[in-house]
């Protein structure tokens, strides 16, 4: 394979596909990197019915109705790990665990997040069978039965309290002694006043039971010591979900202290040219819908930061005359005022100057480039390399005799 894109997309989850699938459709070379199964965390979901469009569909389902979607629009996929970033030049790069190394013009980031294991027995091979870690996505699949919750914090209690629209009955078990919870007190007032939950308090779980399904858990009191079971079919745990971003930690790229990335609305990172989306990053709702628009979002904006790019080389970097770059900011008078002025005199006085425009709120990642942090600012460049930078002054006469 070719190892050279336009875009590559870490992650193959909603948010990942999603983006694929705006990428290929805008002719950007695309490629789609995953460790895992296409679909993330959404493929251990049984059933999903308020994605748009589907009534009812499986997570995998649903995942492959989105990869499809993206090979139509000539997306590639590729199976491997990625270890190691280097995102400090115009060309990004990707290593991964089997040795290859890849290149791209923009990256998005959208590894998504992991829920915070026990690793206790029974856990793992019952996940997705009674076993759980999203209220919203799996909570009404317990209609009438019994359900545990692990966990004290905000999202345990409040996505038990939402489990009990459903559940018969909703035991929750916490670490701490008897009316200790770690969640906002307005929470808590609520819950001990729901008649369908209970509480189990000391106690943490130590083994989820059964075979194809679950049955029950083993609980244990962390005072006594002593283990007793629960008939149960559904157990949630929420004890913190981790972002896959420990691969990013010395790539320059910001994340606050759990490892989450914060964006702008057009999920821009601090990195020119690097996007995050889904559940990695800083976010209030992580829904297959939600992660649905981060990659669409992603999509647009590196498609044009790449046109942006490109058109920089070609139009600017390889010119032969010497390039004006006026930052200027079309809300502000005074900014106008000087630029009808530069042009006024490129005007008079020959071609010896090409002027590029640079509005500061459309092009931004332009102005990083050069530090611009004021307009009007004038760069002077000669065959792309910066020569000086203009004095800009609405003196007409002073200004001509910097340039000619």
């Amino acid at each position: 394979m070719d190892n050279s894109y336009d875009l590559i997309i870490i992650g193959g989850g909603p948010a990942g596909l999603s983006a694929a699938i705006y990428g290929g459709r805008a002719k950007l070379k695309t490629l789609v990197m995953y460790k895992g199964t296409i679909g993330g965390l959404v493929d251990t979901t049984r059933e999903i019915v308020n994605y748009p469009g589907y009534i009812q569909v499986s997570g995998p389902d649903l995942m492959k109705d989105f990869k499809k979607h993206a090979e139509h629009f000539n997306v590639e996929f590729l199976k491997e790990e990625v270890t190691s970033v280097d995102f400090s030049g115009e060309d990004k790069i990707i290593k991964t665990k089997k040795g290859k190394e890849l290149s791209a013009k923009a990256v998005i980031v959208g590894c998504g997040s992991e829920p915070r294991m026990l690793n206790i027995p029974g856990e793992k091979s019952l996940r997705g069978s009674g076993v759980a870690y999203c209220a919203t996505c799996d909570a009404e699949f317990f209609e009438g039965e019994d359900v545990v919750v692990l966990g004290s914090g905000d999202q345990a209690i409040e996505e038990g309290m939402f489990i009990t629209k459903y559940a018969r009955k909703v035991t929750v078990i916490v670490l701490h002694d008897e009316g200790i919870l770690d969640c906002n007190k307005v929470s808590a007032e609520r819950a001990f006043n729901n008649e369908k939950m209970e509480f189990i308090w000391n106690s943490t779980i130590e083994e989820v039971l059964g075979e194809d399904n679950v049955e029950g858990v083993k609980i244990k009191n962390l005072k006594t010591g002593s283990s007793s079971e629960l008939t149960c079919q559904g157990v949630f745990f929420f004890v913190g979900m981790i972002p896959s971003t420990r691969f990013l930690k010395d790539s320059g790229l910001e994340m606050d202290n759990r490892g989450y990335i914060p964006v702008n609305e057009s999920m821009e990172t601090n990195l020119e040219g690097i996007y995050a989306i889904g559940d990695n990053r800083v976010k209030y709702l992580r829904q297959v819908a939600s992660a649905v628009g981060d990659g669409a979002t992603a999509a647009v904006a590196a498609e044009r930061y790449i046109e942006e790019l490109q058109h920089f080389n070609a139009n600017i970097l390889q010119n032969e005359k010497k390039t004006l770059l006026l930052f200027f900011n079309a809300l502000v008078n005074e900014s106008l005022e000087f630029s009808t002025l530069l042009e006024g005199l490129i005007g008079e006085n020959g071609d010896e100057y090409k002027l590029v425009k640079v509005d500061l709120a459309t092009k931004k990642s332009l102005a990083g480039k050069y530090g611009i942090e004021k307009a009007p600012t004038v760069v002077v460049l000669d065959k792309g390399v910066e020569i000086k930078r203009l004095d800009c002054c609405m003196d007409k006469e002073k200004l001509q005799s910097q340039l000619f």
